[in-house]
């Protein structure tokens, strides 16, 4: 049975099953596109014999499902049966996005799953990233979140507690909130404000938004809420802050670059698409001083006589501009952070280390570029590391095990 007791009580292979085992909901919300991408061979064959026999009427299925090949892959995806399902939605617009409930009987839990970006509307809600009070009691200093997850956390939170949802669920099970990116975001955000209902809920936040809550409430956080993070993946270090160093240091090194910009451009794409050895790729001149950085990228003997103060506004760290000071905001929870060892190309059928282990926000401050930015962010490639470092015990020592995988 499951024991929600503190973070500091809890053993990590433990926590690493719970996330493997939430994570196939937080994958299921996704319906048949991420099913049949997962399963290319098999998807289309059980699909079509479950999509056409439909028993939408029969449950509180609301949204555009009209085949009922979203709500057959959950079934596929999860393993439950039909009776399992409480109430799932497809309605889909800015800030309103799907979710499900379930009931879990072997792990004796209701679950809300909530899914991630799949459409233009999901991308608007992500992009309402400013900042949105978010008072919480017991929690002192400033409580505020990403705006576009609040509203659809609270969007959700209505559904829920509002309409009576969860109401039909049974007492005595305890309650999970789960999802992936957006869903994450979003889980985290529901989770802060059902607690106060459901004192001993937990959330499982998969590749959460680095943008998230505030330090106040991101430490509030961690007694309930858990986030896994694999390898490079870009949006737990997305943030505003993170995009402003990026840019800035981005500005700092071509413009300090003893290569064409041509070059940097074409090799960047193939080390994006392809990888590469970075050693083979242009870096900062030696000889060049801190101060020179701001220089434009054209020399004096070319058609520009005079510097462009435009671009000497950009790339210097003394620009006129005042700048815009924005919140920090962070990701949720304690963070359980999922790498791999060795080296980043292998070919098929070698051998991988993946290392699993607690990690703090602090180590997200950064954007990472890499092909494995958005790789790491794919809910299926979250799943299999999980999966991978759940599958043999015996092979699991401090966090590490060894798995077959082919990039």
């Amino acid at each position: 049975s499951h024991k929600y007791d503190s973070l500091r009580d809890q053993d990590l292979q433990t926590e690493l099953e719970n996330a493997a085992h939430y994570m196939q909901f937080a994958a299921a919300a996704y319906g048949w596109p991420l099913y049949v991408y997962s399963n290319l061979f098999t998807a289309p064959c059980k699909l079509s014999r479950d999509c056409c026999r439909t028993r939408a009427a029969e449950y509180d299925i609301v949204g555009g499902d009209h085949l009922g090949c979203h709500f057959s892959s959950i079934l596929q995806t999860t393993g439950l049966q039909y009776r399992d399902f409480i109430y799932v939605s497809f309605h889909n617009q800015i800030y309103e996005i799907p979710f499900f409930v379930a009931l879990d009987h072997k792990w004796e839990v209701v679950l809300v799953a909530v899914r991630g970006t799949l459409s233009l509307k999901d991308v608007l809600t992500d992009l309402s990233a400013e900042c949105e009070n978010l008072p919480v009691e017991g929690v002192s200093g400033p409580c505020y979140a990403h705006k576009g997850m609040y509203q659809a956390a609270g969007y959700i939170y209505k559904k829920l507690v509002n309409d009576g949802i969860l109401n039909q669920a049974f007492s005595e099970y305890k309650l999970v909130v789960t999802g992936h990116s957006l869903g994450a975001g979003t889980a985290a955000l529901l989770a802060i404000l059902l607690r106060t209902s459901f004192p001993t809920l937990k959330c499982y936040s998969f590749s959460p938004p680095g943008g998230l809550l505030s330090q106040p409430l991101a430490e509030y956080s961690k007694d309930f809420v858990v986030s896994v993070v694999l390898g490079k993946d870009l949006v737990p270090r997305l943030s505003i802050p993170n995009m402003e160093d990026l840019k800035s240091r981005i500005l700092k090194i071509v413009t300090n670059c003893n290569k064409p910009k041509y070059r940097i451009l074409l090799q960047g794409c193939w080390y994006e698409l392809f990888g590469g050895d970075p050693d083979d790729f242009p870096t900062e001149m030696d000889s060049r001083r801190e101060e020179q950085l701001s220089q434009p990228l054209l020399g004096e003997e070319s058609l520009v006589i005079r510097h462009s103060s435009s671009y000497q506004s950009l790339a210097s760290d003394d620009s006129p501009a005042h700048p815009v000071v924005h919140m920090p905001l962070y990701p949720p929870g304690h963070i359980l952070y999922i790498t791999e060892d060795g080296p980043s190309r292998r070919s098929c059928f070698s051998q991988v280390r993946y290392r699993a282990d607690w990690s703090s926000e602090t180590a997200f401050r950064s954007i990472l570029i890499s092909p494995r930015m958005l790789v790491d962010h794919m809910p299926d490639a979250v799943l299999r590391a999980l999966n991978s470092l759940c599958n043999d015990h015996r092979c699991v020592y401090c966090g590490v095990m060894v798995v077959h995988y082919c990039q």
